[in-house]
């Protein structure tokens, strides 16, 4: 084992805080009561009640007034000015557990994607005017937002060949090009752009974050894309910007050419949120799988005593272990040093973790039969809304050409094999 290995092992804690485990009990409890019995009914609303003037639907509204008022708000948030305060490993367990509930938990605690990004980053470089027009209301869950980058014509994994540009025309920005997989556009109030400002820039300098309030002219919502045949509520959006015009100084997020790094700060944390939450979903999948395997007979017997099963079971455990500790290090890793230097740890958790969850969610399905694949059991919720998570974030192969890239620097190279003389 090579030395720093050694001394981040001595190092490493994954024993909850005690601020995160009271966090965690109240959590659970506000699940239990809240969360659980009206989640049919909150997936339902988002899909019935949301449109353009619409953020949350009225029965969602009321559950984020209660978890507001218990203290379970913004958790995700590690800056104590503006939200818990938690580190990413403290928030990983409470993140697990609003995992369980996929789609409605994290809105119900004010930490659902894209918003919780887009908080981040604000809360890191907006300028205060910008802070109280946007941050400010969505902090307090009075409105949402969204996130444009992904382009169609442009491949998403790699953010410096972005299309879309700004130009400046006297105090203003000038925005044209084609944006989609906008992840809940319909219903937000706000979209944060990732445009072109500097064609001639080296590749990481092109592009600056824009702030561009909803309803402005020449911002289009062309269509919702379906995400496995799922296309309603507040949905991703293809979005077309046609000399979409936004005031320059008021509308940049950071610094001018700083869209790259702005993007990475926001895209760290965000993937190792996902992973987290998938722990959960694994979670959540395995129970439902011993749940029939204990009451589902076949041929005269429980599934749970076929050994096939039991293998399922058994495999589904010893991943979602795997996988959590691999999760727990990349979040200890980026609370130690940040998202650069531990870009090989997050890449590691954002393939190993999404695959993991998935297989899990299909085992539960294939034990379920029938009922699995149709909306009767969360299962089949729980694969169409986190398939695009090996896909979005950076797709698995750009994260394994990291990996393999950082593990390449760390060897040098072979001395050239010197032939054996013969005879």
């Amino acid at each position: 084992m090579r030395t720093d290995t050694v001394r981040e092992a001595a190092a490493m804690d994954f024993e909850p805080t005690p601020r995160c485990k009271a966090l965690l009990e109240r959590l659970r409890n506000f699940m239990q009561e809240h969360v659980y019995p009206n989640e049919r009914e909150v997936e339902a609303a988002l899909d019935r009640e949301v449109d353009e003037h619409t953020a949350f639907p009225a029965i969602l509204v009321e559950l984020r007034q209660k978890a507001k008022a218990d203290g379970l708000w913004n958790l995700f948030l590690p800056h104590g000015e503006y939200g818990a305060g938690l580190t990413n490993a403290e928030y990983g367990v409470l993140c697990e557990e609003m995992g369980r509930s996929t789609l409605v938990a994290p809105y119900v605690f004010n930490c659902q994607p894209p918003d919780s990004g887009n908080m981040e980053i604000l809360a890191e470089h907006a300028t205060p005017a910008q802070r109280e027009r946007w941050l400010e209301p969505l902090l307090d869950g009075e409105i949402r937002s969204c996130y444009a980058m992904t382009e169609p014509d442009t491949a998403g994994s790699d953010p410096t060949g972005l299309a879309c540009a700004a130009r400046l025309d006297g105090d203003e920005w000038v925005i044209n090009g084609r944006k989609w997989w906008t992840t809940n556009a319909l219903g937000a109030s706000v979209a944060i752009v990732m445009a072109v400002t500097d064609p001639d820039a080296p590749k990481h300098a092109r592009a600056t974050m824009i702030l561009v309030p909803i309803g402005t002219p020449g911002f289009n919502l062309v269509r919702p894309l379906a995400n496995m045949g799922h296309s309603a509520g507040p949905g991703h959006w293809e979005v077309a910007y046609e000399d979409c015009r936004v005031p320059a100084e008021e509308s940049t997020l950071g610094a001018r050419q700083s869209g790259f790094k702005i993007a990475q700060d926001r895209l760290g944390p965000g993937r190792i949120h996902h992973c987290m939450r998938l722990i959960g979903v694994a979670e959540r999948a395995l129970e439902l799988m011993c749940q029939r395997a204990k009451t589902r007979e076949m041929f005269g017997s429980a599934l749970g005593e076929r050994q096939f099963i039991q293998d399922f079971i058994a495999l589904s455990r010893i991943e979602i272990d795997q996988a959590r500790l691999v999760c727990a290090y990349a979040a200890w890793k980026l609370d130690q040093v940040g998202n650069r230097q531990a870009r090989e740890e997050l890449s590691v958790a954002k393939v190993a973790v999404p695959s993991m969850a998935l297989r899990v969610v299909d085992r539960a399905i294939q034990v379920w039969g029938g009922a699995g694949v149709s909306d009767d059991t969360p299962l089949a919720g729980m694969y169409r809304y986190n398939r695009m998570l090996r896909i979005g974030d950076g797709a698995d192969e750009v994260h394994k050409q990291v990996i393999a890239r950082i593990e390449l620097g760390k060897v040098p190279a072979a001395e050239p094999v010197q032939p054996v003389p013969v005879g």
